[in-house]
């Protein structure tokens, strides 16, 4: 099809903004995710290993510091004799001093250089580690979201109007855009950094225990107030984060429909209404935000002043048997690192499940779209290919919802290469049966034949490329003037353009633009007028060569000058196809072949122009009342 076709469906009230209550991990939702990264087992499967990797190693570190410090307090004799009851790891430090004097060459610099070899090792193991896997669990994040958009994308591109009748497009917007988004976080942030957090704690705390259990006991004196403070700053600030997207789902949606309708805010004075309507839902989304920085920056300082009393137990005890011989000054120096290595995580859990759970709910939302059924079935099989444009409608009842019917027992025909006009007051139903011939809506009672065929046993693509819709309110992309004419089609040349804008009479307006063919016009044609966007609406139609052609009152919102030019391009434009043509101006349809007045849904009258006019009933009203 060559645009989009008319909506005049009834409005309906906006669906209210989902608040799902989504849990810090759902395992089936996390499922369905997961199953994007089927083509990426390897990479997956890799930056896992690459976790498990960077937990281990990260824990090695603090024990060779802890061996370096005691190899420098320890002196030569009693580093290679230590006592038999010395500590276990007085002893490990005597085997490796052992080692080094076989491998490297006596001396206590001589262990004290293989240490620090060691540790820089360690480092760069750990440097290169750390930039792959986080390099991969970016990459993955983004290629599973890439797929997640353009799975959604293609669902949104397939829905019946219906749909977009009762969801505002700023809630669409921000599922595409921010909660795909959050999605990309669980990868990059979330779940595997998660695991490699949870990893490296359960490690620091074998080892610890493994070092001296009795410091390890001390070390943790705070911990259960810690994961008690945890568990309530994950709680709060889950529902925070709910408030948050519910808000930024409300500020986006309005945001994107009163930018859109500007100019009728500001014709008709209503800047500062709307501007309270504005300061309403934006203070409602601050509000939202603040309540969870009120959560960071009160649990963040909780954690560092139970970090801080974890140390100062430690350093109290640790120092008491550094001078009674039990433990050596390493172990505590260790023990110091172990401490933050324990506290960091726990800190950043909390925060890394506020990540998971903001991809959590982002990933309900999502899923919750591409769940979605609002497909118009298309179970047509026929082409359209040797379609010659006959159309017939029997019985026809048409309701946009519920029993509310805006069309009923709609009988008419229309041979191949006629023109027949659509007449009638606003909200009788013209558009609505356009919407019906181009599958845009369904009805739900009669029959619509093309060519004598059920129009659902036409696949609807097939269909759409054989009807062109020119619409009273045309809509262009802010794109160049020949892509918005092909709309990307590559099987229309140039010169396909350029002889459809002669045909209709549009090609030497467009040569007279700055760039022509090539200039852009801007979002939604904005540097156009009203009656050139009308022409490229015709070019556009044109060009497609459709087999029915339906304006959609073409001409009711322009001026004289461009109506002329306008009705000099129907004229051309009709010839040798079926046309539908709705049309206010009924100078412009005198010689239709067939005229049918609406009146609430239901054909009143139908004829030709002078047929009507001696009927003396609505058709000649309506012309009375433009004419007089």
């Amino acid at each position: 099809m060559s645009a989009l076709t008319a909506t005049k469906a009834p409005p309906v009230k906006e669906e209210a903004t989902s608040t799902v209550q989504g849990k810090a991990f759902d395992l089936k939702l996390f499922g369905r995710v997961f199953a994007f990264t089927r083509p990426y087992r390897g990479i997956f499967n890799m930056t896992v290993v690459l976790t498990v990797v960077l937990s281990v190693v990260g824990v090695v570190r603090p024990v060779l510091l802890g061996w370096m410090v005691d190899v420098a307090a320890t002196d030569s004799a009693t580093l290679s004799e230590p006592d038999p009851n010395a500590s276990w790891t007085a002893r490990t430090i005597a085997w490796l001093a052992g080692w080094v004097e076989l491998n490297v060459g006596p001396g206590t610099m001589a262990l004290l250089v293989s240490l620090a070899v060691a540790v820089a090792a360690l480092l760069i193991v750990e440097t290169v580690v750390q930039y792959f896997q986080a390099y991969w669990t970016s990459w993955l994040g983004q290629v599973v979201s890439f797929d997640l958009r353009r799975n959604l994308y293609a669902k949104i591109l397939g829905f019946r109007a219906r749909y977009f009748d009762r969801t505002p497009i700023g809630t669409l917007v921000t599922r595409m855009v921010s909660d795909i988004e959050t999605i990309d976080d669980i990868f990059s942030q979330g779940l595997l950094t998660i695991m490699g957090d949870i990893l490296k704690l359960v490690v620091v705390v074998v080892v610890m225990f493994v070092y001296n259990w009795k410091l390890a006991l001390l070390s943790m004196i705070p911990i259960p107030l810690l994961l008690w403070s945890t568990n309530i700053f994950k709680n709060s600030i889950q529902h925070s984060f709910q408030d948050v997207r519910t808000q930024v789902s409300r500020l986006n949606a309005f945001v994107q429909e009163h930018i859109q309708g500007m100019s009728i805010v500001q014709l008709f004075g209503r800047e500062q209404q709307e501007f309270k309507k504005f300061q309403a839902i934006n203070r409602a989304h601050r509000k939202a935000h603040i309540r969870s920085v009120l959560a960071y920056s009160i649990f963040f300082p909780v954690v560092e002043i139970l970090s801080a009393i974890s140390l100062s137990l430690l350093v109290w005890w640790g120092v008491k048997d550094v001078l009674a011989g039990v433990v050596t000054l390493g172990d505590v120096f260790a023990y110091i690192l172990f401490i933050n290595m324990l506290f960091r995580p726990i800190r950043q859990l909390a925060d890394r499940f506020n990540i998971l759970q903001m991809g959590m709910v982002g990933s309900e939302r999502v899923f919750k779209i591409l769940d979605t059924q609002a497909h118009m079935e298309d179970t047509g099989t026929k082409t359209t290919e040797e379609l010659r444009g006959e159309i017939r409608f029997k019985d026809v009842w048409f309701a946009y919802a519920d029993d509310n019917h805006v069309l009923k027992e709609i009988d008419l025909e229309a041979k191949a290469g006629q023109m027949i006009a659509l007449v009638g007051a606003t909200g009788s139903g013209k558009s609505s049966l356009i919407n019906i011939l181009s599958r845009t809506y369904e009805f739900q009672r009669g029959e619509v034949l093309l060519d004598g065929a059920d129009i659902r046993s036409y696949s609807i693509q097939a269909l759409r490329r054989s009807i062109s819709v020119v619409l009273q309110d045309v809509f262009l992309f802010s794109d160049t003037v020949h892509n918005n004419i092909t709309l990307g089609d590559p099987n229309i040349s140039r010169h396909d353009v350029v002889e459809a804008a002669k045909a209709v009479g549009a090609h030497d307006f467009i040569m007279r633009l700055p760039q022509g063919y090539d200039m852009s016009v801007q979002e939604r044609g904005g540097m156009l007028s009203l009656g050139q966007r009308q022409l490229i609406a015709f070019i556009r139609a044109a060009v497609h060569k459709p087999r029915i052609l339906i304006l959609d009152e073409a001409t009711s919102s322009v001026d004289s000058g461009s109506e002329q030019l306008i009705q000099q391009a129907t004229e051309r434009i009709t010839k040798g196809r079926t046309s539908i043509v709705i049309a206010h101006r009924l100078s412009t349809i005198q010689y239709a072949d067939r005229i049918l007045v609406l009146d609430k849904g239901r054909i009143v009258e139908q004829g030709d122009h002078q047929e009507l006019l001696a009927l003396n009933g609505a058709y000649r009203k309506l012309y009375e009342l433009q004419f007089r």
